[in-house]
């Protein structure tokens, strides 16, 4: 019996510390950070394409794009889940992952970003959609 219930509280305990611990190690993004922005803005040639928005079920994505030429120079999300504190959370570290991500990929073909598969699945749909506006 001790031993069923010493295996009983040990599983409790390692269940407890997997869903306290805390992914993101930055702060939380304040409500009034609504764009993240990558990259620089060239001046020569450069022309501006907004994706179309992606619903997920935490809220809507969507990715504007500067393009110069056939480069991505710039990356700017105009709108991402950010009505509660972990979604602030989530995206304060997963939005300057997938905009980074972007400008090195110069394409929608990026890695997602663990545990915000839903923004990344809507970033990459917006993203996508810009791209084809641009012609990319």
């Amino acid at each position: 019996m001790k031993r069923i219930l010493y295996t009983f509280l040990t599983t409790l305990t390692i269940v407890v510390l997997l869903f306290g611990y805390r992914t993101s190690t930055m702060g939380a993004m304040r409500a009034s950070d609504t764009v993240v922005t990558a990259g620089t803005n060239s001046a020569a040639e450069s022309k501006t394409v907004t994706g179309s928005v992606a619903q997920t079920e935490w809220g809507p994505v969507q990715v504007q794009i500067t393009v110069s030429g056939s480069e991505i120079t710039d990356v700017q999300v105009l709108q991402y889940p950010n009505e509660n504190g972990k979604d602030q959370q989530i995206n304060a570290y997963a939005l300057p992952v997938l905009t980074d991500e972007t400008l090195q990929a110069q394409s929608a073909n990026i890695d997602m970003v663990s545990g915000a598969t839903v923004t990344s699945n809507g970033y990459v749909s917006s993203l996508q959609a810009a791209l084809d506006e641009a012609g990319l």
